[in-house]
Order: C-alpha cells, then sequence, then structure tokens
C-alpha cells in the first residue's frame, strides 16, 4: 500500500537549507551516496558478525548503474538496508542519522570488529536533489520485506511495499537519482557520463574499502580468425570495472610503502613532474591517532607568495575526501607543504565539508609541524647540499617563522637558519659561527643590505677582514626582523656591525684618541652637522673604518636597511609616517681624504665636502643619491678648487 506524506515544516526548512546552502559543490552527491551505502555495508557486516551464523556473510561492494534514456545514475549496495520505520525514521524526516544511533550503540558494545561509521545518512542523502528533480530508494531491510520511497526534495514523499528483487538481491538499497534538465549553466547530464563518473569516485571515494563497480564501455581491437588484430577496426566491449583503489597508501603498512611509492603518489596526485625534495609518511597512533602523507616540493610553487595562494592540506575522514586544502592543518610558515591527513577521529558536521571546532585539528597541525622540522633538521645533518637546495627555495619561511611569532619558535627554528658570511661563500649555521668565533668575541656581527654584492662593498666591513673576524651577511628583507626576534643565539648577542659603538665599548687609548680629535676638529664637524641637518643626527670621528674615508653607522634602534625595508611597504605613504633611523656619519681620522678636508678654511667649501662624504657614503650602503645634480655641482667644485691649488 502506498502511503504519501508531507515532511515536517521544520523539515522542509532545513531540507531547503541543505539543498541550497549547506552544499557548496553538486559533485559531492555521488560522494554522499557512497559514503552511505559503505556505511550500510559497515554496519551489516558487524551485526552478521555478532549473529552467530544467523546473517549470512557475502562479497560486499557497492554498484553504480546508469540509464542515460531515463537520465537517472542509481548507486547499489548490499548492506543492512531499511525497514519501513526505518525509511521514515532516517529519510522521512529531516537531520535523522541511523549512522549516529549505531555508532552510539556500538561504542557501548565490548565485542568490536573493525567498524566504520562515515556519515550521517538522513543528511547526506537530500543532497541527491542539488542534482535531482526525483530520487527513489529501493530497500529491503532486516525485515526481509522490499520497499519504495519517492521524493521530488519539495515538501512531500511516499513509502510502499513493493517487488525490489530485480535490483536488491538481499539486504541493500539502491537510491536511484533522476536528473535534472540541463541548463546553460549546468549540464547535468554529464554525470551520467563513465569519465565524470570514474572522475568523481577517484577524487571523492577512491579509497572506499569496498569495490565500487560499474558496467563500462570500452574500444578493443577487432580479432580476425587467426587472433591477429584488425587495422583500424574496433569492438565495443562492456567490462564491470572496479573504479576506486580501495586501499590508500596512507594506510598501509610503513614498510610496505617505497621512496617511489611515495614520491609517484606525489606526482600524480599533486600533477608536479618532479620528484618532491622531502616525503614524509606519518603515521600517528594513541591519544591522537591519524595517517598522513606531507610532501616538501623540490621548487616552489610559481604562486606561493600571491595572494590568493591557498595553503593547506587535503583532509580525508575514514577515507572519504572532505577538502582539498585544510588550511589549519599546517602553520603559514609551512605553507608550501602539500599532502593529506586521514582520520577516524575527526568530527564531522552535517555536510561533511567543514569539520567542527575541535581540538583535533591543533593538535595534529602542532604534531605535523614538529615532524616536519625534525625531518629537516635530520635532513640538515644528513645531507647539507640537499638541505641548502631546500633553503634557497623555503628559507625566508623559515625565518618568518620566527619573525611572526615574536621570537617564540626561536628553539624550534634556529638551527635551521643557514647564512652566507665574510669568510664563507657556502652557507653556515649559528652553531658553525659560533665555533669558529674568536675567544674574546662575544657577539655574533651581522651586516645587512639590498643584496650580497652591496653588503660586500660596506665600508664597515673593512676592520672585520682585517682582524679576521666573520660576519653574516643577511641580504633578504626578512633577515635583520628575524633575527632582533631572535636577539641572541646560545647568549651570544646580535649585532649590526652599521650600529655606532657604544662608548663604554671603546678602550681607553680609543676614547682619548676620538676626544682629542673632536677637540681639534670641532669646527669642522659643527660646520658638518649644519650641512647635514635632517640627513644624519651626528657626525663623528670613526675607529671601524681602514681603507674608506667615511660609512653610515645607525644608533640603536632601526638600521639603514631596516628604514629601507619599512618605508617600501604600500602603507607608508605620507612623510610623518615613514620610519626613521638615528643615522650617524663616521668619518676615517686617518684617511688622507680628511687630512685634505681638514685643511679647508671656507666654511662652505667644508660644508660642500661633509655633502660629497654623505652621498658617498650612503652610495657604498646601496642607496641612490638623492640629489644628484647638487652632488656633481659640490664635486666638480672641490675637484677645481683642488687643481688650481695645485697649479
Amino acid at each position: 500500500m502506498k502511503e504519501e506524506k508531507e515532511f515536517q515544516t521544520e523539515s522542509k526548512e532545513l531540507l531547503n537549507l541543505m539543498i541550497n546552502s549547506i552544499y557548496s559543490n553538486k559533485d559531492i552527491f555521488l560522494r554522499e551516496l557512497i559514503s552511505n551505502a559503505s556505511d550500510a555495508i559497515d554496519k551489516y557486516k558487524f551485526l552478521a558478525y555478532q549473529s552467530n551464523g544467523k546473517m549470512s556473510q557475502r562479497e560486499y561492494g557497492i554498484r553504480i548503474n546508469v540509464d542515460k534514456k531515463e537520465r537517472y545514475i542509481e548507486v547499489v549496495d548490499n548492506g543492512i538496508g531499511m525497514t519501513k520505520e526505518e525509511i521514515e525514521k532516517n529519510l522521512g524526516t529531516i537531520a535523522q542519522s541511523g549512522s549516529k544511533e549505531f555508532l552510539a550503540k556500538y561504542k557501548e558494545t565490548k565485542d568490536k570488529k573493525d567498524i566504520d561509521i562515515i556519515g550521517q545518512f538522513g543528511v547526506g542523502f537530500y543532497s541527491s536533489f542539488m542534482v535531482a528533480d526525483k530520487v527513489e530508494v529501493r530497500t529491503v531491510g532486516t525485515d526481509k520485506k522490499g520497499y519504495l520511497f519517492v521524493s521530488d526534495g519539495v515538501d512531500k514523499y511516499s513509502v510502499e511495499d513493493a517487488d525490489v528483487s530485480s535490483v536488491i538481491k538481499e539486504e541493500g538499497s539502491a537510491v536511484r537519482v533522476y536528473l535534472k534538465k540541463d541548463t546553460d549553466d549546468i549540464k547535468y547530464s554529464d554525470y551520467l557520463e563513465d569519465y565524470k563518473i570514474e572522475e568523481l569516485v577517484k577524487k571523492y571515494s577512491d579509497f572506499i574499502r569496498y569495490p565500487i563497480r560499474k558496467e563500462t564501455e570500452t574500444s578493443k581491437p577487432k580479432l580476425d580468425k587467426d587472433g591477429k588484430e584488425i587495422k583500424d577496426q574496433f569492438d565495443t566491449v562492456i567490462e564491470d570495472k572496479v573504479l576506486n583503489s580501495q586501499i590508500p597508501l596512507w594506510k598501509k603498512s610503513k614498510k610496505d610503502v617505497t621512496d617511489k611509492d611515495l614520491n609517484e603518489f606525489y606526482k600524480n596526485r599533486f600533477g608536479d613532474y618532479e620528484d618532491p625534495l622531502i616525503a614524509l609518511n606519518i603515521k600517528a597512533e594513541g591519544i591522537l591517532t591519524y595517517d598522513a602523507l606531507v610532501f616538501i616540493p623540490s621548487h616552489a610553487p610559481y604562486n606561493l607568495y600571491a595572494n590568493n595562494y591557498e595553503k593547506g592540506l587535503a583532509l580525508y575522514a575514514k577515507g572519504i575526501f572532505i577538502e582539498e586544502r585544510c588550511k589549519e592543518l599546517v602553520p603559514d610558515y609551512l605553507k608550501f607543504c602539500r599532502g593529506l591527513v586521514d582520520s577516524d577521529d575527526f568530527s564531522l558536521n552535517i555536510s561533511r565539508e567543514m569539520l567542527q571546532k575541535s581540538p583535533l585539528l591543533d593538535k595534529i597541525e602542532k604534531n605535523i609541524e614538529a615532524k616536519v622540522v625534525e625531518k629537516l633538521k635530520d635532513l640538515k645533518k644528513t645531507d647539507y647540499d640537499k638541505y641548502l637546495q631546500f633553503f634557497k627555495a623555503y628559507g625566508d619561511h623559515i625565518k618568518y617563522g620566527i619573525y611572526s611569532t615574536y621570537g617564540m619558535k626561536k628553539d624550534d627554528l634556529q638551527d635551521l637558519l643557514v647564512y652566507k658570511t665574510l669568510n664563507s661563500d657556502k652557507e653556515i649555521s649559528l652553531k658553525d659561527y659560533e665555533d669558529k668565533m674568536k675567544k674574546d668575541q662575544k657577539n655574533i656581527f651581522y651586516a645587512s643590505g639590498k643584496t650580497l654584492e652591496s653588503i660586500r662593498l660596506l665600508p664597515e666591513l673593512e676592520k672585520y677582514r682585517k682582524d679576521g673576524i666573520d660576519v653574516l651577511l643577511l641580504p633578504e628583507a626578512i633577515d635583520e626582523f628575524t633575527l632582533m626576534s631572535m636577539q641572541n643565539y646560545d647568549k651570544k648577542d646580535f649585532k649590526n656591525i652599521s650600529q655606532e659603538k657604544d662608548k663604554n665599548e671603546l678602550s681607553k687609548e680609543e676614547k682619548e684618541k676620538i676626544d682629542s680629535l673632536n677637540a681639534l676638529h670641532k669646527r669642522l664637524l659643527d660646520d658638518a652637522k649644519e650641512e647635514l641637518k635632517g640627513k644624519v643626527d651626528d657626525v663623528c670621528f670613526s675607529d671601524k673604518l681602514v681603507d674608506s674615508p667615511v660609512c653610515i653607522s645607525t644608533k640603536e634602534g632601526l638600521s639603514l636597511n631596516m628604514e629601507h625595508v619599512l618605508n617600501s611597504e604600500p602603507d607608508h605613504k605620507d612623510e610623518e609616517e615613514k620610519a626613521k633611523s638615528v643615522k650617524v656619519l663616521e668619518i676615517n681620522p686617518d684617511h688622507p681624504l680628511f687630512a685634505a678636508i681638514s685643511k679647508l678654511t671656507d666654511d662652505v667649501e667644508i660644508k660642500k665636502a661633509s655633502s660629497v662624504l654623505y652621498d658617498e657614503a650612503m652610495m657604498l650602503e646601496g642607496f641612490e643619491v638623492e640629489d644628484r645634480q647638487a652632488f656633481i655641482k659640490n664635486l666638480n667644485d672641490l675637484m677645481l678648487k683642488a687643481y688650481s691649488e695645485k697649479k
């Protein structure tokens, strides 16, 4: 007898919400139906296991049928099926979950078997109406009776006794989805094509543990009576094809997975032509249980630094694909990592497209982060050249991990940092630098700039070269900010060689020499300060120069390079908002050029010389001369005077 019923008002509203809002991607209807079919088989297996032979075991599987003429796609399983009451409860009332209730009972059972409860039948089923005008469910439950459920997903449904033996041989269900007509925007009939069905199964349900079969048309060469292929002649053959691989690579025992397997999986899964630089096969068991494959590509993605780049690992729950990039699974500084995570413990919301807020995600992220960092440290020890390849591609991200956390990740990441130095063209670690420090050296020295070439030209490096003291060379915008966030390494402070020396750092002899020079050349220093007012905050004599006549140093705080980086940001538009370092023009009192300038008696000439020295110092720092015309005029005037005096 056929019974027609209306959904309750709240059920209608929820159904409309699910069809039009909760599900953002129409393709996932097939994933939901297959997941429900897998659920049903899991339930049957469990009950059969407990039935002491009353329920027969069988060869479990899922089948997809297609009828292009009638425009339907059908998903059939030989699982538990439903009684009439269960149809009413799980399909007639929205948001009821047979799976959820079954799982609750299963948890109370002492004698457990390997069962997965993927999702909520009473919810995922209704995703079908995103693509369907009508859905029919044929089912045989534990009462051995056949039923037919029919609904248009709007306001009514019907349930009736039915002979379903043509589709269901024993227990099980067949969900038949009659597709909507094609529109200008959506071609629903694509879901009837073999290529589309195989694509969706591969993407969303490839690792369902039961075979998903479908009869598929293929062309094979026609053979003659001797069994030889006839040229350009083919027969159409119907094959019963298994569409899913069933056993995920990450579910296999580690001993059964080779490096080649991981590399091939990465290239196929992520469409890369090169093997990954690093492949991690992670299996976590215990309080935190999950499987993960994490890869570091051998080259940075072309859009890694684009604003629209999406970080994240693919997310699976019990082998079911949920999300392509779950950003909560990797920290920002490891955004270049690719891979996937699969856990039986994820708590999903009704659409299975988003995770409920759960501490599990945070724990997995921290665990994966620790595993990646540990792997990088191991690579640095075992294959330094390969590690340098990694650092060339992703080193700035490691620095960002320290800087963005205000140094909180310093202990974890500082030994991953490597730099070229004054004495080494090949990058060395901070530990390597420390091991080669002079006995009385208290600081780790560094120099920053726009490029390595411009840094090597810094006049401040001359004394360090002469004394054999190594200096870290920092050409990247983030470098100096990273070291400032760290403050020190192994209790040794980082010191910018361009920073003005504290008077307490000078020896007694150096102090006396500076004081004597200041007194002797007070007029020259005062004229220079007056000329360079607004450009530098002080002019003084230096003890750090050897061959160069001048250099620009900064007082404690922003360096010239940091000032440049900050002011390059688009936020700094107005002059008042610009970052400003406290600059000092340092003069080498032992240089012949100073000896010549010190003989000048005309204040105007002293100011011109001061301006030229400042521009020279800024050029050596890698900056452009602000007023080229004034620079050339001052230089020409000084040269003309010098030549005329010689004559």
